[in-house]
């Protein structure tokens, strides 16, 4: 498999630091809202990135942190008139739902800054006694950025061009403007903890440094995360990580791009700032996750209630396919399958082949999905209720059509066809009218259900469904 390694600009084959074993860090949430559209496209990216892998038989130790501790969660707090722990054990529990919508895995591990205090300490005690850290009167530690001669060398900047447009704000003690915070004094009210710089908390970056050390190991496999995350945070990872540990901190380094609302910047100032939940109440989970696979994972994204629709739509195609396989398999007269329909799932395997080669290609979803739907026009054409085909056909038609999708978080609902309840209730109506011989009735609404691109067909076993 390859990767593109935004260290180097480059496709680079995927090689382990241990045979048969990757180890991941994604960068996670900070706690104090709702996760939105933009939060979810890295969370479906690289959980399918992960569901890949094991597909393909690695083992896969994955790490997704929680920001647990931050200004924006010390500023909900204050305004619900509640504490920094309270709002983020809420919103913990919030982002938990809407990745269970989304189809999302539990990562091997869900670190939370606040869990991890000691070894952030241990990590700013020893870049501040090896000099690349100091300490001010106000109890802040920053990095000394300059004394990391390869600082850019991720976002491919010169460190030159970064200082003439940094400052230094009030209130901040900096030797150097582009120096960061690695730990912050305790301020009147702030949550802390003790430190051999007196009461205080982690900065936001060396969290990350910390626990992937702790739970992956000083280099890890890939680091991955949205493409504003490149500069500062990673950036500052890297820093402090190579700085501390003295080896590389990670060999690959995965970025998802950026999702516009109807092709603007998503922004709360425009009004165009959607959270999961809000689309989620009125789509469904399962198009936000088609929607973010829809295209190559590096490249922007579109949203607007035009694509949800279609993504929706197209979900539906995937469902009636697997439904139709149901209900010719128990319909079906036969078990076992002829010498020919064993041509025909043959046939269908080089699906799986397809598949396999677009995502070893640095992640190809969008690719991967137009595979899934060529697999889905095969299945339809050659396995027919005229054709009556076996039991065991349809099983392992609709096996295929599952470790596909399921490899990309998809048709994991039990829902009948995918279908919205107004499209199965026209549907139950117009069978309701064929059985009472009231055929002008079953036209109309078969010219109804025409006009939204559902195609039906009557058949001893019932009524199939199928997506235009």
């Amino acid at each position: 498999m390859k990767i593109y390694n935004t260290m180097t600009n480059k496709k680079e084959e995927l090689v382990p630091i241990n045979e048969g074993e990757v180890k991941i860090y994604a960068c996670g949430p900070t706690v104090y809202n709702y996760i939105h559209i933009g939060n979810a496209r890295p969370i479906c990216v690289f959980d399918t990135f992960r569901k890949y892998l094991e597909y393909r038989g690695y083992k896969v130790t994955f790490v997704q942190n929680f920001t647990d501790i931050d200004d924006k969660i010390i500023k909900r707090a204050n305004e619900e008139n509640s504490d920094y722990l309270t709002v983020s054990r809420k919103y913990i529990d919030e982002y938990k739902k809407d990745a269970e919508g989304l189809n999302v895995r539990e990562a091997t591990v869900h670190p939370k800054a606040t869990e991890n205090i000691g070894q952030i300490i241990a990590m700013v005690k020893k870049l501040v006694d090896d000099g690349y850290a100091y300490s001010t009167e106000y109890g802040d530690v920053y990095f000394r950025t300059n004394k990391f001669k390869e600082y850019g060398k991720l976002s491919h900047q010169v460190l030159e061009d970064l200082e003439a447009g940094a400052r230094i704000m009030i209130g901040e003690t900096k030797e150097d403007p582009m120096d960061f915070a690695l730990w912050k004094g305790a301020k009147p009210g702030e949550p802390s903890w003790d430190s051999p710089w007196g009461q205080g908390r982690p900065g936001w970056h060396i969290e990350c440094s910390a626990m992937a050390k702790r739970y992956l190991g000083e280099t890890i496999d890939i680091h991955c995360g949205g493409q504003d995350l490149i500069f500062p945070h990673h950036e500052n990872e890297i820093a402090q990580s190579e700085c501390c540990n003295g080896v590389p901190f990670a060999h690959y380094w995965m970025h998802n791009g950026y999702i516009n609302v109807d092709n603007k910047k998503m922004s709360k100032s425009l009004g165009n700032f959607f959270t999961v939940r809000d689309v989620a109440e009125k789509f469904g989970y399962e198009p936000i996750r088609f929607l973010m696979l829809s295209s190559h994972y590096r490249m922007p994204i579109n949203y607007s209630l035009e694509i949800i629709e279609q993504c929706k739509a197209s979900l539906d195609r995937l469902y009636s396919c697997r439904e139709n396989l149901e209900m010719l398999g128990d319909s079906a007269v036969t078990d076992d399958m002829t010498e020919n329909e064993k041509e025909i799932l043959n046939g269908l395997t080089k699906y799986e082949q397809d598949f396999i080669k677009v995502m070893d290609d640095d992640l190809n979803t969008a690719d991967a999905i137009s595979t899934v739907f060529e697999l889905v026009r095969a299945i339809n054409s050659q396995i027919t209720a005229e054709q009556k085909p076996s039991r065991e056909l349809c099983s392992e038609a609709k096996k295929l059509l599952m470790k596909l999708c399921t490899i990309l978080g998809l048709l994991q609902n039990d829902r009948k066809s995918g279908i919205d309840d107004e499209i199965q209730a026209l549907i139950d109506e117009r069978n309701a009218a064929r059985k009472a011989r009231d055929f002008a009735t079953a036209d109309r609404i078969r010219d109804e259900l025409n006009s939204r691109g559902i195609t039906i067909k009557d058949t001893p076993q019932g009524t199939i469904i199928i997506k235009d």
